[in-house]
């Protein structure tokens, strides 16, 4: 296992050993650089994934690990979700470059802190001193669903029903 401060992202790769799901976990301490040779508005540097992750479903997923607190806040919001343009726009450029084998997918990993989940209690994986829930959703339903949420940060997300509709345990996409 690699060495990660992220416990969110920590905790995602052990889960994922536990599973001994096929996977490669990304160097994130450069970020890639696009082709010199692409239109003038894709050229530059391209956010990192956090993790390749083979499905069996004959394809490979592009992860970028989004982890919250669940509940979260003074006011114990649910169903946190937020990405940024910046995130969508690389992972979809991400799944351009490396074709129809490879599908982008946000995994919100929340860490659990009460008795509300996300999931039933026995899909919760134990780490360190937390329980995580990992839901995966697909880039394509994010992007069609998601609102912007501030202006300033560029951020969006899906609406909490939204979510709860398309968000998928990550055991039924391994």
């Amino acid at each position: 296992m690699s060495k990660r401060s992220n416990h969110y992202e920590a905790a995602f790769e052990e889960y994922l050993r536990a599973r001994r799901a096929p996977y490669i976990a990304v160097d994130e301490s450069r970020r890639s650089l696009m082709p010199l040779d692409l239109p003038e508005d894709v050229v530059g540097s391209l956010k990192s994934l956090d993790f390749l992750v083979t499905s069996s479903q004959g394809f490979t997923w592009l992860v970028d690990v989004k982890g919250r607190q669940f509940p979260s806040g003074r006011q114990n919001r649910l169903w946190k979700n937020w990405a940024t343009r910046d995130d969508l726009a690389g992972m979809a450029r991400w799944e351009n470059l490396l074709g129809g084998r490879f599908q982008s997918l946000f995994v919100f990993a929340y860490n659990v802190s009460g008795e509300v989940s996300p999931l039933p209690a026995e899909q919760l994986f134990p780490f360190r001193d937390g329980r995580y829930a990992f839901l995966g959703v697909r880039l394509a339903h994010f992007t069609e669903h998601a609102k912007l949420i501030s202006p300033k940060w560029q951020t969006l997300a899906m609406p909490s029903a939204s979510l709860r509709q398309w968000a998928q345990p990550m055991d039924d996409l391994l």
